[in-house]
């Protein structure tokens, strides 16, 4: 499963944006479910966010789901984080 995140908005602005593949991975499944848990708690249009915050787009296979701060799921925030940081 191919998963991206892009994360927008923020005091700055400025645009983050990482993927992650886990064919081959041996944690392979335990990144689809979240992915799925993530994708599950997103709206199909971007939602209106704070001022000044974050909002994200996760895509996972081919599906895109939107989401802001401080209206994380856990699951969400999880994903969001881990592709962050792990993706390239």
């Amino acid at each position: 499963m191919r998963i991206e995140v892009r994360r927008t908005g923020g005091f700055a602005g400025i645009e983050r944006r990482a993927e992650l593949d886990t064919a081959g991975r041996p944690d392979a499944a335990t990144w689809t479910s979240l992915a799925e848990q993530a994708l599950a708690g997103g709206h199909a249009t971007p939602p209106l966010g704070v001022p000044d915050g974050f909002s994200y787009r996760i895509t996972a296979d081919g599906r895109t789901r939107y989401c802001t701060d401080p209206h994380l799921t856990e699951s969400q925030r999880q994903l969001i984080t881990r592709v962050l940081k792990e993706g390239a």
